[in-house]
């Protein structure tokens, strides 16, 4: 997914401070002494309807002009966002309004595009104001260029290259062309992980969706480095330990280098696992309505047992589901606890 770029509405307010500074400028703006307007002329169009500038003009034939008016009209103009350069002059009692009308994008195409779909990418810049028919902004075509780069970068093509070219055609009109030198994917050559003694490393490699470069991640493509795949991976890992009884599991650091020709990626993870739990005794407390007996048979954890996260989840489940059976009125949870003394962990009913 492309993120949003600035707003129609953003745009707008870039405008307005360019009008009015122009509006400032003794050459767009000089001082006259009021007078009644016998006649408005606009000069410069090309393909704005006439009517857009006189809808926008705050006077009319027959008002009284004055410089607070001629400022207005100035700020109007460029706030409509048709105008690259707008001024108004004075001949005897003529308003002059001349205009340069910006460029209107005629066509925008893509040129190398192989890994993002075109309809996606063309609906997010015209989402933008990069589009058929809308004004061309060069400010604007530069930040979608460092928005799709950003895109190339979070699928692992750490080389792309992207150019815009600006072909100006009859009318005022622009092509506007987006080039890719897309490259190739930077492939995970090295999956690191330090720290473990009670799993083996190839082990915990398999709880991760990132691999290696194998035989089979050309399809997969596993071996593509993304960091929002990292995070969810070294969950995974959490997880697994957690599952296991190791509750002091924590990964310690998580280092990410890219070779220089920007094609391979070598990732190292540092963990500390800590002492493994294990369950010596579990206890129900609350009102049970005398079926003790039967909840503790729902119980999933025994003494014993390495303490397992899964498995208090699981007996929440339970619980809450033979609670619901009972009615609304009576309600339960459950819950792990870990003494900060020894290895030793409760599961206990409480009601709330």
């Amino acid at each position: 997914m492309f993120p949003a770029f600035p707003s129609a509405a953003q745009r707008g307010a870039v405008v307005l401070i360019v009008a009015a500074a122009a509006a400032m400028t003794p050459s767009l703006a000089r001082a006259v002494e009021p007078f009644v307007i016998k006649d408005i002329r606009v000069e410069g169009l090309q393909r704005t309807d006439p009517g857009t500038v006189f809808a926008a003009l705050p006077f009319r034939i027959g008002d009284t002009y004055t410089d607070d008016r001629g400022s207005a009209a100035l700020r109007a103009l460029f706030a409509t966002g048709l105008f690259k350069d707008v001024r108004l002059e004075i001949e005897g009692q003529v308003a002059v309004i001349i205009v340069e009308e910006r460029a209107i994008i005629a066509n925008v195409a893509f040129v190398g595009l192989k890994e993002f779909d075109k309809e996606p990418l063309t609906k997010s810049l015209k989402d933008a104001g990069i589009g058929e028919g809308l004004p061309f902004d060069r400010a604007l075509i530069d930040r979608a260029e460092q928005e799709v780069k950003r895109q190339y970068l979070s699928r692992s093509l750490y080389g792309a290259e992207v150019t815009t070219t600006i072909t100006p055609i009859e009318r005022n009109r622009v092509n506007v062309t987006f080039t890719m030198n897309e490259g190739e994917a930077a492939r995970i050559r090295e999956i690191r992980i330090t720290g473990a003694t009670a799993f083996k490393e190839s082990t915990l490699r398999e709880q991760f969706e990132l691999s290696e470069i194998g035989w089979l991640t050309w399809y997969t493509k596993n071996d593509r480095y993304s960091r929002s795949k990292l995070n969810a991976d070294l969950e995974n890992l959490r997880a697994f330990y957690i599952n296991r009884g190791y509750l002091e599991f924590a990964i310690e650091s998580t280092q990410v280098t890219i070779s220089p020709d920007k094609q391979t990626i070598s990732i190292a993870i540092s963990l500390r696992e800590g002492q493994p739990y294990t369950v010596t005794a579990v206890r129900l407390e609350g009102d049970y309505l005398g079926k003790d007996d039967e909840f503790r048979t729902l119980v999933s954890l025994r003494p014993g047992e390495p303490y397992r996260g899964d498995a208090v989840a699981e007996t929440a489940k339970r619980f809450t589901e033979r609670f619901r059976r009972t009615g609304p009125h009576q309600r339960r949870g459950v819950s792990g606890e870990l003494p900060q003394d020894r290895p030793f962990v409760v599961g206990r009913a409480i009601g709330q």
